[in-house]
């Protein structure tokens, strides 16, 4: 018996040593509905960036967005990308490598996708539609919501009014301010004050989205003032102006979300709490098509749409850039990913292994 109690300590101790093994105490997860890798590691589609012509307060599209270059054409899209996470971060996905990236569900549109990452594994018998149906399966931040060091300290913020379903804010727990919703309390800021009449004001051109900067900005104050130790951001722009065939306003998004992210990133690294302390995720809940004629959809109709990327950056990420190494990964082995991160096991046996790349 005596061995029996020595063996569970040094279980034990072995494992309080590898949690002290990661500097990560806290973890933005951030998405960009239906953003395409194509943009993401050869920037502006040829295709079609010289097709909607000026947009009378920003310009040329060629002129901000166009060089024969691709390596230079997406450094002028998402320059925070190619700058700050390209060479402190890692970012995969460029299948010209090999490097694939791609849904393990196979509906390939939002709320089969959004579970995926959250949950960890896909689930297509019971999440193949986009209704408003409380997810059944427990997220990775419900999970953490649960535990006393979390608790009252995960936050979800989205531009799409499903989120609160996706992320089950009944049973979780875990606050959602998602579609129009406003920020909520007797403590508001005036930022918040701020924010809340302009979302008032104005509406958007959709029903059940809302405009980015309300999610960022939401998201943004939140940090300054709660100071969460995971949060969720779920960017919703790109995917709507695709499926209105906006390709000027979705690379305006997409370009706009990068300046986003830099923001949050910057915001973070000079606060106490967070600085050389947090992780940062970036990915997308699914593909889309490739051509001029499929481009604005996606759907298990369309071959390319279950093809995505993830981007990662904090202190146990190795700074390995752009990763060229040929491999397959998928967006449910992010959930496990951020567990081991924070020197924990993920509880779901279902969930997909962890990015062991991702860790250092």
């Amino acid at each position: 018996m005596k061995k029996i109690y020595l063996f569970l300590a040094f279980c034990l101790v072995g494992l309080q040593a590898k949690a002290q093994d990661y500097k990560t105490e806290n973890i933005i997860l951030v998405t960009l509905d239906g953003m395409r890798w194509q943009e993401v590691f050869n920037g502006a589609d040829s295709l079609m960036v010289d097709d909607t012509g000026m947009i009378a307060s920003q310009g040329s599209l060629l002129e901000e967005f166009w060089h024969p270059d691709p390596l230079q054409r997406r450094e002028k899209l998402m320059p925070f990308f190619w700058g700050t996470l390209a060479q402190e971060g890692q970012l995969y996905g460029n299948r010209a490598y090999g490097n694939y990236v791609n849904n393990a569900n196979s509906m390939w549109f939002s709320y089969p996708g959004y579970n995926e990452v959250l949950s960890g594994f896909a689930d297509d018998e019971r999440i193949n539609s986009n209704s408003k149906i409380n997810n059944p399966n427990v997220t990775l931040l419900e999970y953490l919501n649960q535990k006393d060091e979390y608790k009252g300290k995960v936050m979800a913020f989205g531009s799409w009014d499903v989120f609160p379903y996706i992320v089950n804010e009944e049973r979780s727990g875990v606050p959602v301010n998602a579609g129009f919703d406003i920020a909520t309390g007797d403590d508001l800021t005036d930022v918040e004050k701020t924010i809340n009449r302009l979302q008032k004001e104005i509406r958007g051109p959709w029903g059940g989205v809302r405009l980015d900067p309300f999610t960022h900005h939401y998201a943004l104050e939140s940090i300054k003032k709660h100071q969460p130790k995971v949060l969720y951001i779920a960017y919703g722009e790109t995917d709507d102006w695709a499926h209105g065939n906006k390709y000027d306003q979705y690379i305006w998004s997409a370009k706009q979300t990068d300046a986003f992210i830099q923001e949050l990133w910057e915001t973070v690294q000079s606060m106490p709490q967070y600085k050389d302390k947090t992780t940062m995720i970036i990915t997308t809940d699914h593909g889309r098509g490739v051509t001029k004629r499929t481009w604005t959809g996606h759907g298990d109709a369309i071959a390319e749409a279950g093809e995505i990327w993830i981007a990662a950056i904090g202190p146990d990420t190795p700074a390995d850039g752009e990763m060229k190494e040929k491999g397959q990964w998928h967006s449910a082995m992010i959930a496990r990913t951020i567990f081991q991160l924070l020197g924990m096991e993920y509880p779901d046996s279902k969930a997909e292994p962890a990015i062991q790349e991702m860790i250092r």
